[in-house]
């Protein structure tokens, strides 16, 4: 028996797909009784700077305390409480530079996308100050030294190869999972709750579910389900998770405002029935690594329009449709021909394709990564 340390993200990132995937992982491993018995280690979180009168409850306040755990607090706490493990796996690559402080040991480290690493490798299209690009080259520094690299797609894997990061030969492809609560088939006490969020489902819901943030391209969902609400009017427009402002006010002047609903964090089974109750779940993303929420999706029985690149291609198969990226015409028009004249297989179509992505096949094949570098 071997003991891996499942390195995960400090409680204070809030970032649930990074503890989906941990969780996932650890719980399969177990299930399956692994002989890689897992650990999970994670550092608790020291709110500093957010704890000051006034400021504390500000964005940047608050990603500088983020960043000052990460960065100055994580690599002290993992060094007294690296004992005991015979290899270690860092869940989200943005933590890889922990990977300095374990030099002793085979390091894996999941890469999920290279978005973390834009501020160093495209510097004129994501500037920012030069500190910040000094962690960002620490981190990609620990990336390069990690024994292997688990990338969530081939799409990733071969990105990290182009820019120069990480031999191809050190890289393997390990696809997320798809929870076992995202099915097709009627939760009763799930689909009930979804209902009192929700009220009654209607011909043409577009669900939306991610982060607002810049390269989810939520402007091209809204100028999208604009057009689609001028032709259906009953059409809603749900978002698992909070606009910023201006994307509000981009609703707003677009008309949509009351088409709106946006839905707070949900639970596994309640998500899943929010999908099932969905007409077209759209995902207008400019960059992505896997791209969960087209996986559960076409499980949950979804049809689903996506950015056209070569991650989302990877996932969604020949079950999802596609648009060129940034185009909300292209969109629209693509959600509005699922809505209006979906042919009647697509659906069965994208539920046998998402099968192929269970959390059981993303520990196993961890497992087989462990076996690598247990022998290096």
């Amino acid at each position: 028996m071997s003991r891996v340390g499942i390195v995960c993200d400090i409680a204070g990132e809030e970032w649930p797909s990074m503890d989906l995937v941990a969780g996932e992982l650890i719980a399969h491993l177990q299930a399956a009784r692994s002989s890689f018995v897992p650990t999970e280690l994670r550092a608790p979180t020291t709110w500093r700077l957010a704890r000051v009168p006034l400021i504390g409850s500000q964005p940047p306040v608050r990603t500088l305390d983020r960043l000052i755990n990460r960065y100055r607090d994580y690599p002290r706490w993992l060094e007294t409480h690296r004992q005991g493990q015979d290899l270690f796996h860092i869940i989200d690559h943005s933590y890889a530079h922990l990977a300095a402080v374990l030099p002793d040991r085979p390091v894996v480290v999941t890469c999920h996308d290279l978005d973390a690493f834009r501020p160093v490798l495209q510097p004129g299209e994501e500037p920012r100050p030069r500190w910040f690009r000094a962690l960002v080259a620490r981190t990609l520094a620990g990336l390069r030294q990690a024994t292997r690299v688990a990338c969530v797609s081939a799409a990733v894997r071969d990105e990290l190869a182009s820019a120069g990061l990480v031999d191809v030969a050190r890289a393997r492809v390990v696809p997320n999972g798809v929870d076992d609560a995202m099915r097709a088939t009627a939760d009763t006490a799930a689909d009930s709750r979804a209902e009192r969020l929700l009220g009654a489902p209607r011909s043409a819901d577009i669900l939306h579910v991610g982060s607002a943030i810049q390269r989810k391209r939520i402007d091209v969902l809204l100028q999208a389900f604009a057009r689609v609400h001028r032709a259906h009017p009953e059409s809603r427009l749900v978002r698992v998770g909070s606009l910023t402002g201006p994307q509000r006010a981009l609703a707003v002047t677009l008309g949509v405002h009351d088409a709106l609903v946006e839905l707070p964090f949900l639970e596994r089974d309640v998500l899943a029935a929010v999908y099932r109750r969905a007409r077209v779940v759209m995902m207008p993303s400019d960059r992505e690594g896997f791209g969960l929420p087209v996986a559960e999706g076409l499980a949950c029985g979804a049809l689903v329009v996506a950015s056209d690149i070569a991650s989302l291609r990877e996932t969604g198969g020949d079950a999802a449709v596609y648009a060129r990226p940034g185009d909300d015409a292209a969109f629209a028009d693509a959600a509005l021909r699922l809505i209006d004249t979906a042919p009647e297989d697509r659906r069965a179509r994208g539920i046998r394709h998402a099968a192929r992505f269970t959390w059981a096949a993303h520990a196993a094949s961890m497992e087989a990564i462990y076996r690598e570098v247990d022998t290096v």
